[in-house]
């Protein structure tokens, strides 16, 4: 559901067996533990790089990923979440869910008997954040005792990086304006290791890696002109990656919008890895997929 649902020491061992499943792959070593596994992917809010790299690496390692929208099956239709869980767990072997709800999440994850994966909801989007600190690593080794800064709204890819900051021991800066501020509980769980700085500038002085995300998110399409104003300084440009560290990295978890919350000169130059961390998407999630196969029985070590 979270990052949370692993100990620190076993999501360091997850960003290690990812990176060695990449290198595996692109040097022809090809495993397939899950031949005759079916991923059931259950997707309520639409995606891009979530459908390609969860349908692309089940297949890689030798399963079949099985696509449910709401148009084509009885969730859209009114079922009982407990009901679609239990009937899809049946017959699927994991199931991963992209929707909007997370208790609802949570609820399906409860009623199946079968490993569920989180692909993002409202709240957080935690397969995303393993991608993320995964490209740190190939590109700058551990990034325990960094200062990484988060520029944007406090929504589901900044409280994954609130929970990574924890979970992988760094520190994190929020620039967000207020108003959009991430969950205030969560906050007060990480005082001393996150702290909101509305100065953009001041937030990313020292910044091993600055992250952002698009101003309105699935779902805010109607709030557009109003957030356009409200982020209007919050906007990662040249000036503003020139605070941060020589050698700071940007990430963006796509899809981008030019000249909105990152310019066109920073997402396309030199200390960009957008590119390596939409990849990554692929080869964390297979590593995901494998690790809760183990844990369940589904597959052997």
């Amino acid at each position: 559901m979270t990052l949370m649902d692993f100990s620190p020491i076993e999501l360091n061992q997850l960003i290690e067996r990812a990176i060695q499943m990449k290198q595996e792959w692109k040097s022809g070593i090809i495993t397939q533990p899950f031949k005759q596994r079916t991923l059931a992917m259950i997707f309520e809010k639409s995606s891009t790089r979530t459908r390609v790299s969860f349908e692309t690496g089940i297949t890689q390692l030798g399963g079949h990923g099985l696509f449910l929208s709401p148009r084509d099956t009885q969730l859209g239709r009114g079922e009982p979440v407990e009901d679609s869980a239990r009937v899809i767990s049946s017959m699927a072997d994991m199931i991963m869910v992209r929707t909007f709800d997370h208790k609802q999440l949570e609820r399906f994850a409860e009623f199946s008997s079968v490993p569920v994966i989180n692909a993002l909801t409202d709240d957080f989007h935690p397969c995303q954040l393993l991608a993320d600190v995964m490209t740190f690593v190939e590109h700058r080794g551990s990034i325990a005792g960094k200062t990484v800064t988060w520029v944007g709204d406090g929504n589901n890819m900044c409280q994954s990086w609130m929970n990574a900051a924890r979970q992988f021991d760094f520190k994190l800066n929020i620039a967000c304006p207020e108003g959009y501020d991430p969950d205030s509980k969560l906050l007060a769980e990480l005082n001393g290791r996150v702290e909101i700085i509305r100065d953009i500038k001041k937030a990313v002085e020292g910044a091993d890696l600055v992250s952002t995300d698009v101003w309105a998110s699935m779902g805010q399409e109607d709030e557009q002109a109003l957030r356009v104003a409200a982020f209007k300084h919050y906007q990662v440009n040249a000036s503003v990656m020139n605070n941060a560290q020589e050698d700071a990295l940007f990430m963006h978890c796509l899809p981008a919008h030019r000249e909105e919350e990152v310019t066109a000169e920073v997402i396309d130059g030199p200390q960009s890895v957008v590119w390596d961390e939409a990849e990554n998407r692929l080869h964390a999630q297979k590593a995901l997929m494998e690790t809760l196969a183990i844990n369940s029985g589904l597959i052997s070590q």
